[in-house]
């Protein structure tokens, strides 16, 4: 008798990349990871409190850091578990952001910031220097965007074309960040997985350019560039200037009460003049001097160096440094890697589940927390109608 050997299956398994720091505050804010800054002087910093919020469906999941206090400034850094580079590895942060407290007059901050070498936690703030700052950034409907900023040779460049957030995108509830950068330039800015901008750094940032305009050539004095000319040969017609801007009105009528020894003689009041031709004015011909647009010479910027844009090595710090005019904000599962495919592993694990159910876990709370009154009502209703307005206005 023969015995069929059974077929041994064989999974896959997945290999992920390198995890610089990863942060999904399980177990609250760990104060050996986590170093609270004091660079504004005790009264003048608020404090990281770990909560999920007022609302949320999965408690565990929602537990966050959140900046609890109005007007102050908010500074916390952790050092990464590895040193993160972006000369030959791909380059991944992401973070969620729950801004519980926004409504149509919200301001306040949500960036990270990707720090070298080393870091002095306890004065860490908005003059130390830092590679890469990158999340949104929200003050009533003026300001909504999401910032990206790179450093380069002690300068800070902003994308020169804002990374606008939507309508849609501005809410309470919480949201995925996520910034890919690749060793070549390439780079890609995701909200909610939802890719928002992408191309190369050289291109969308004041990086120094290929070329340059060359410094020692202007254009010649002798350069004609007017496209037309008044017709020399055209001269003004006869009489134009006798032709007055209004006349008496051909159709009033003098009032039958009025009384010249008491009023004045009568007179018409004026109109505009049907017959008025306004200044005159040669007409144009086209130019025979015209040599077309001067386009300035270009020539190789000795300052174009893309190896060295945007590339960094020894990141070691994640920190936020905030100033906050309303509180509420929460900061949760915090990645850099250089993986693409493991930060999106993560987001199905965090955020995805975070967000299904919040608009009404929300609505829930707002009823038992909320009562209803005539008088709130009638202030529901007229904030309402003045969002509405702005919606319009957008």
């Amino acid at each position: 008798m023969k015995v069929a050997k059974a077929a041994a299956l064989t999974l896959p398994v997945l290999a992920y990349g390198k995890v610089y720091f990863e942060e999904r505050f399980d177990s609250g804010i760990d104060e050996s990871r986590w170093k609270k800054s004091m660079w504004k002087g005790e009264e003048s910093m608020g404090e990281w409190v770990y909560t999920p919020g007022d609302w949320y469906v999965d408690e565990a999941k929602a537990k966050g850091m959140q900046v609890s206090s109005d007007m102050k400034f908010h500074a916390i850094s952790a050092k990464m578990d590895a040193e993160a580079e972006t000369k030959n590895s791909d380059l991944i942060i992401q973070f969620t952001v729950k801004h519980e407290k926004k409504d149509y007059a919200f301001c306040g901050g949500g960036y990270i910031k990707l720090l070298p070498g080393e870091v002095n936690p306890e004065t860490f703030g908005g003059d130390t220097p830092y590679s890469i700052m990158f999340g949104p950034d929200l003050c009533g409907y003026d300001i909504s965007r999401i910032h990206l900023i790179f450093e380069h040779n002690g300068e800070n460049l902003l994308k020169e074309d804002e990374l606008k957030l939507d309508y849609s995108d501005k809410d309470e509830f919480t949201h995925l960040y996520t910034m890919v950068l690749k060793p070549s330039g390439e780079y890609e800015v995701f909200f909610d997985q939802t890719s928002k901008a992408s191309g190369n750094i050289v291109d969308d940032w004041a990086f120094p350019k290929k070329e340059i305009q060359d410094p020692n050539v202007s254009k010649p004095d002798d350069w004609v560039d007017e496209k037309k000319i008044p017709d020399p040969q055209a001269s003004k017609p006869q009489g134009w200037d006798d032709i007055p801007a209004e006349i008496p009105d051909p159709e009033a009528e003098k009032p039958d009460d009025w009384d010249e020894e008491e009023d004045g003689e009568w007179e018409a009041p004026m109109i505009d003049n049907p017959d008025y031709k306004g200044e005159w004015k040669a007409p144009m011909i086209d130019n025979p001097a015209y040599k077309g647009e001067w386009i300035h010479p270009l020539i190789p910027n000795p300052d174009y160096a893309p190896d060295t844009y945007a590339k960094y090595d020894k990141l070691s710090t994640v920190g936020f440094e905030l100033w906050t005019v309303n509180a509420g904000s929460i900061f949760d599962n915090i990645l850099i890697t250089d993986d693409k495919e493991y930060a999106d592993k993560m987001a199905a694990e965090t955020w995805a589940v975070i967000k299904e159910g919040e608009k009404e876990a929300k609505e829930e709370w707002k009823k038992l927390n909320e009562p209803e009154d005539s008088s709130d009502e009638d202030e529901d209703d007229d904030d309402d109608d003045e969002e509405d307005d702005l919606k319009e206005e957008l």
